[in-house]
């Protein structure tokens, strides 16, 4: 019986140019900048944040008068940012959708995903490269593969690099985070990760775990490894609307409590274990979903959600930045009572920038930036009991205050996720590789 292709699989695919085109206007690079060729950023998946990610990166690598193409794969050519750079005229600034159908099938794509996307990335910048001369690679999300620079050299060859990891758990357990106890898999990934970071072509790893630079400095550092640095999770510097003007823009109730759900929403968000507990209470807050469904969980939504009290606000689409902070400024408090998701959370950095408080899931990162309850109430489970728990926590933080007003908390290691604060990480780290 034939199996659809994965998310992973479907972008392990062979190389076809789709576009090319500009973004926003900027300075002409100098001489300098012209004889040190391009700037590839390398980001296979626009989904869910991945595709901020890599504007972010643009946007600093061009402030800091660098060219850069962007590459994505050809799914991905309608996206929104994609379209954008399109429509906009930038000559320093260009994006590549490609098919990675074309490359030549190796024994290391059957060693699993982190094996393929391996070839995926080095197939990339060999057909990159006979567009413009590359010479410095930025994987947005080095996760991908990062794991295989245990066993192998670098996708890029002799092209040097940066990469940002995201979802690195091995070493949680060691360092006070909440997350399953895996010993022999946390054992090898500590072992294939501390490999990786002696890759002789990588310049820097940036992360946005700020546990990992103190347990890798602390343990695996040495002189041949690559500066291991934290860059905080950012969110643009966007001021809140007037809540009741968001309210009224979204054509939302201006007395009503809203709980939102935002991002890719999925299984992992914990929306099916969130609607079967509200269901139980008649007094709950108005469920409001936010980002596009994946199959399963529309059809699961489209069936459940008649059950709650309250008819809920639904937005089954991509969601446009104008859109994001309405949304943010409109509601009361943000779900991230996540399901298997140990990194950190762009959704609990924007929370916090707009000052609404979260139910937030105790594993992982999220559960480490919120362990004092300050952001919000924490779960241990995602039993109707414990969500009624919180729930009941988030209306005391209400009481007397109006609909949609925000609640700011102060000295949180959250202050430093600003976009400028990301974007600085990055220009810091290119600017070095110029020498």
């Amino acid at each position: 019986m034939a199996v659809a292709p994965t998310d992973m699989e479907r972008m392990t695919r062979g190389v076809e140019y789709a576009a090319v085109a500009d973004r926003r206007p900027s300075a002409r690079p100098s001489t300098d900048t012209a004889l040190r060729g391009w700037v590839a950023i390398i980001e296979p998946n626009f989904s869910g944040h991945r595709w901020r990610y890599a504007d972010w990166v643009a946007q600093a690598c061009r402030e800091a008068g660098e060219r850069c193409i962007i590459v994505t794969d050809r799914a991905f050519a309608d996206h929104p940012f994609t379209q954008r750079i399109v429509s906009n005229a930038d000559p320093h600034l260009r994006i590549e959708a490609l098919d990675l159908f074309k490359f030549t099938p190796s024994v290391f794509n059957h060693c699993g995903v982190h094996a393929r996307f391996h070839r995926l990335f080095a197939q990339a910048l060999a057909d990159v490269r006979r567009e413009v001369p590359v010479r410095l690679v930025i994987v947005p999300f080095a996760d991908y593969f990062f794991y295989m620079l245990g066993l192998r050299r670098s996708p890029f060859g002799s092209t040097d690099w940066i990469g940002l990891v995201m979802g690195a758990t091995f070493h949680h357990s060691r360092v006070g985070v909440r997350t399953p106890r895996r010993p022999l898999v946390d054992w090898a990934k500590r072992v294939l990760f501390t490999r990786a970071m002696r890759d002789r072509r990588l310049k820097v790893m940036l992360t946005i775990d700020p546990t990992l630079p103190r347990w890798f400095d602390r343990n695996h550092a040495s002189a041949r490894a690559a500066p291991l640095e934290y860059v905080a999770d950012p969110f643009p510097d966007t001021p809140a609307e007037d809540p009741q003007r968001a309210r009224e823009r979204l054509g939302l109730d201006p007395h009503a409590r809203y709980l939102l759900v935002y991002g890719a929403i999925s299984g992992r968000k914990g929306v099916r274990e969130l609607v079967q507990a509200l269901a139980q209470q008649a007094d709950a807050p108005v469920l409001l979903i936010a980002g596009e469904q994946d199959t399963e969980t529309r059809a699961f939504l489209a069936a459940h959600l008649p059950r709650l009290a309250h008819a809920p606000v639904v937005l089954d689409r991509f969601i446009p930045e104008d859109v994001e902070r309405a949304l943010f400024s409109a509601c009361d408090a943000v779900w991230l009572g996540y399901k298997h998701h140990y990194g950190m959370s762009g959704v609990l950095v924007q929370a916090y920038r707009f000052g609404k408080p979260v139910i937030a899931t105790a594993d992982g990162l999220i559960g480490w930036f919120c362990r004092d309850g300050q952001l919000g109430p924490r779960i241990d489970d995602l039993t109707p009991a414990s969500i009624a728990l919180a729930l009941d926590a988030l209306s005391r933080r209400w009481s007397g205050r109006a609909a949609g007003e925000a609640t700011p908390v102060r000295d949180s290691l959250l202050e430093r996720n600003t976009l400028d604060q990301f974007k600085h990480s990055f220009q810091q780290a290119v600017i070095a590789t110029r020498a």
